[in-house]
């Protein structure tokens, strides 16, 4: 079987993929605010408003599980420029990745100290899967991204009866929960870190997404090789007919209540919407100047990605948690989205702060040198 090997064309930035990037840093916000940095309280709460079902059930809709697709995706379509860059001057990257992956996970230890529900150390250890992967042609990267996508593990249960027991990660979110809204923030830190990476580890199997982040960042890097996000040849009818495929089979999908099939198919639902916002974005980026111009300040927010996040983790979690303002039991829905749309304001305004004076965000830039570092 011959290896895949660059086509030796120019990377370049790629604004609309920094435009996704904000999308999905935003919509991650967004959301945890919905779930209150994910404390979910039983005790009564005290400013409530009647929109907050109809708010939840929206966003749920909207962004659970989509924005952190999204945010796979264009990692592997990182991976992929930065690899193929170093293809084209005759160097390998593998190791230097796999580098860059250990670097990722430590940054992730330190979220997670923060915030249990921290991503950053499972994107880790899914990305070292892109090395072997990127060395395949990609007829057979295909392959792996359709056998991903239909949810094997959660198709295999269905087929064969087999139940996954969920009940440790239960007992580990109700550890966790009551220290959150009871805890100092060093116990908070302590019990995020004992136990952070194995409850999202036992989410993304419950959640179906295991094996759809996984096929998201493969997608991000075989979508880099089609070059895909460049307005080249007929790559915007491609996205044209996905987002038309999209709506129809969301349309299909849209039942709410999907019986004993839910487990399989409300991931393939999740994974539809994320791709219609995709196809909808990029189509629309190439087509109007005008949302050219207000997506613009997503690129700003974008391309400072992986600080907003670590930054969303530390406000938000000093906003909600027992041990800052405790306002996981005094904010209902609509209120805590209000205070989501504050925090994304105010990381913006600092993003375009930085920017006037740097080339890269604080951790970006850090990533960078540490990634390189040694090299001569």
């Amino acid at each position: 079987m011959e290896f895949y090997k660059t086509r030796n064309l120019v990377n370049t930035r790629i604004d609309v993929a920094d435009a996704l990037r904000g999308i999905a840093v935003a919509g991650i916000i967004l959301y945890h605010s919905v779930e209150h940095f994910n404390i979910f309280t039983q005790e009564p709460i005290v400013h409530t408003l009647p929109s907050d079902q109809g708010v939840a059930n929206v966003l749920a809709w909207l962004l659970s599980g989509k924005m952190y697709g999204i945010f796979a995706m264009l990692f592997g379509l990182s991976f992929f420029i930065m690899n193929d860059n170093q293809q084209q001057k005759g160097k390998n990257f593998s190791a230097r990745f796999a580098w860059r992956m250990c670097l990722l996970f430590m940054f992730g230890i330190v979220n997670v100290a923060f915030y249990d529900g921290d991503i950053l150390m499972l994107y880790a250890c899914y990305g070292l899967l892109l090395i072997p992967i990127s060395y395949l042609p990609s007829k057979w990267v295909w392959t792996i991204i359709i056998l991903l996508a239909i949810q094997p593990v959660e198709l295999f249960c269905l087929l064969t009866g087999t139940t996954i027991d969920h009940s440790t990660m239960w007992e580990l979110y109700s550890k966790i929960n009551s220290t959150h809204e009871h805890g100092t923030f060093l116990e908070n830190a302590i019990t995020n870190l004992r136990y952070g990476f194995e409850v999202n580890f036992r989410f993304n199997i419950f959640s179906g997404r295991l094996t759809q982040l996984l096929c998201l960042f493969i997608l991000g890097m075989q979508l880099g090789r089609q070059r895909m996000f460049y307005n080249e040849g007929r790559h915007l009818q491609i996205w044209h007919s996905l987002l038309v495929t999209s709506v129809l089979g969301l349309g299909a999908l849209i039942n709410p209540d999907f019986g004993e099939l839910e487990s399989w198919l409300k991931p393939i639902c999740n994974l539809i919407i994320l791709l219609l916002i995709v196809s909808a974005t990029v189509s629309a980026w190439y087509a109007f100047e005008g949302v050219r111009r207000v997506l613009h300040h997503l690129c700003i927010f974008g391309r400072m990605s992986l600080t907003n996040y670590l930054l969303q983790s530390i406000i938000g979690c000093a906003i909600f948690c027992g041990y800052g303002l405790a306002c996981y039991h005094l904010l209902g829905v609509t209120y805590a989205v209000m205070v989501g749309c504050g925090m994304v304001i105010v990381q913006y305004l600092f993003a375009r702060y930085w920017f006037s004076n740097h080339p890269r965000g604080p951790l970006e830039g850090l990533w960078r040198e540490l990634t390189w570092i040694n090299k001569k």
